[in-house]
C-alpha cells in the first residue's frame, strides 16, 4: 500500500479495509437476528465499506424444510435473499463502526431477483455482496449466492439503516 501523505486516516482517503473472519459472536453483535431468522453463520474476506462473504451452512435441521417441502427439502429463495440482506447488513455496521451495533437495517428495494438452482440440506451457501452505492442511511448492493462455485441466486437490493 502507498505510503500515507495526507496524514488522513484510511476510511478518509476512501481506502478499503480488510477485517479478520467475522464469527457469529461478531455477526450477533451487529445484528439483532436471532434464531430461526438468523441466516449467516460466519463472515469472511470482509472489506469495509465495499464488499463480504457471508457463509450459511445449510441444516436438514431447518425449520423451514417441515413444510418446504417435505419430501423434497428447498431453502426458500425468499431466505437467500434475506441471507444476502443480512451479509450487508453486517458489513454496514462494520463499516459505521460500534455505536451503529444492534441497529434495524430495513429493505427498501429488491430488484433482478434471479433463482438458479434449488438449496438444500448440506449445501453451503458463500453470499457475496458488493456495495454500488451509498448515499446517507440508505445502501445498495449486488449480491449473489453460491454453492460449490455455481450460482443458486441473485438480486440487487438497498437497505436503510435506521440510526
Amino acid at each position: 500500500m502507498e505510503a500515507n501523505k495526507t496524514g488522513d486516516s484510511p476510511e478518509e482517503q476512501n481506502v478499503a479495509i480488510d477485517l479478520p473472519l467475522i464469527d457469529i459472536e461478531g455477526i450477533m453483535s451487529a445484528i439483532p437476528h436471532r434464531y430461526p431468522f438468523l441466516l449467516i453463520d460466519r463472515m469472511i474476506n470482509v472489506r469495509k465499506g465495499l464488499s463480504a462473504t457471508g457463509i450459511k451452512n445449510v441444516s436438514v435441521n431447518e425449520n423451514f424444510f417441515q413444510g418446504h417441502f417435505p419430501s423434497r427439502p428447498v431453502m426458500p429463495g425468499v431466505l437467500i435473499i434475506e441471507a444476502m440482506a443480512q451479509t450487508a447488513a453486517v458489513l454496514v455496521v462494520k463499516t459505521l463502526g460500534k455505536e451503529f451495533e444492534g441497529k434495524l437495517v430495513y429493505f427498501m428495494t429488491i430488484d433482478n431477483a434471479k433463482f438458479r438452482r434449488p438449496v438444500g440440506p448440506g449445501d453451503q451457501i458463500h453470499i457475496d455482496v458488493v456495495k454500488e452505492r451509498q448515499r446517507a442511511n440508505v445502501w445498495k448492493f449486488r449480491g449473489v449466492a453460491k454453492v460449490e462455485g455455481v450460482s443458486v441466486a441473485e438480486a440487487i437490493f438497498s437497505a436503510m439503516i435506521m440510526g
